[in-house]
């Protein structure tokens, strides 16, 4: 891999991480147009890029967290954040090595039909029944916010998009798109540190072989997935998740047609 294929990638991650197109389906569409093969860990290793611009974006909301469990002694926040972590974790920690080499999850046509299909999902999904309205993460009852952890074990599938998943369950969870966002983001938090952690612990070896290319590749995703979050809460404040299901059909639809043409 050279430096302007780490640098494509990084962006890609930073991006796709927040934004509801699905990070691991760009990456894997991406991996097959520049012919890097199966680059599994480089792409594990990309995501510490992302979980740090969660860290400093939210750092003072995490802060307030903190505050109101140990000074305030207001638990509904953290509580539900830990609950939503909770089926997603408990999937990856069990089924880690399956899902990294079961062919499922790294093939083309299997992420672009999930890129459709939850494209679609977007798309109708003011149609769909939501629960009655929620005010925030905090006044997420402790079975709606297992009902949006429960969604984001989709995400394990390339295509899908934790973020997306997340998002969509939080509106059907009666949340509004900009507070589902901020509260799809947070619950990310917990994961992203589990999986940072066990990436750089369970393979430092590959770390330390590959440090420059994987900083350079972090630094753009870290850059990227700042402005990405900042996009998607600002966007989601006066629009809906449709135009990205509607990126999601035309961008499936057009490798489609490319794997039928080839």
């Amino acid at each position: 891999m050279n430096t302007l294929d780490a640098i494509v990638l990084g962006i890609t991650q930073g991006l796709t991480e927040f934004i509801p197109v699905s990070s691991s389906g760009h990456l894997v569409i991406l991996q097959n147009i520049l012919g890097l093969g199966s680059e599994h860990l480089f792409l594990e290793f990309i995501n510490i890029g992302t979980f740090l611009a969660l860290l400093i974006y939210f750092r003072h909301k995490i802060i307030d967290i903190l505050r109101d469990v140990f000074i305030h002694k207001n638990y509904n926040l953290a509580r539900n954040i830990i609950i939503t972590s909770i089926p997603a974790g408990l999937i990856g920690v069990l089924f880690a090595s399956f899902i990294n080499s079961f062919w499922l999850f790294n093939n083309l046509t299997v992420t672009l039909s999930a890129i459709l299909i939850v494209g679609i999902i977007m798309i109708v999904l003011n149609k769909l029944p939501h629960a009655s309205s929620t005010k925030n993460g905090a006044s997420l009852t402790p079975l709606r916010a297992l009902f949006i952890g429960s969604m984001q074990i989709f995400a394990f599938i390339p295509g899908v998009s934790r973020s997306g998943s997340t998002i969509i369950a939080g509106r059907l969870a009666g949340l509004k798109s900009e507070t589902a966002a901020e509260y799809s983001f947070l619950a990310s938090i917990p994961i992203m540190a589990g999986v940072t952690l066990k990436t750089i612990l369970g393979d430092f070896d590959y770390l330390v072989a590959n440090f420059e290319i994987l900083l350079i590749s972090n630094i753009f995703a870290f850059v990227a997935g700042l402005f990405a979050v900042g996009f998607m809460l600002n966007y989601l404040k006066k629009n809906s998740l449709a135009v990205f299901g509607w990126y999601r059909v035309l961008l499936a639809t057009v490798f489609f047609a490319f794997l039928l043409i080839h």
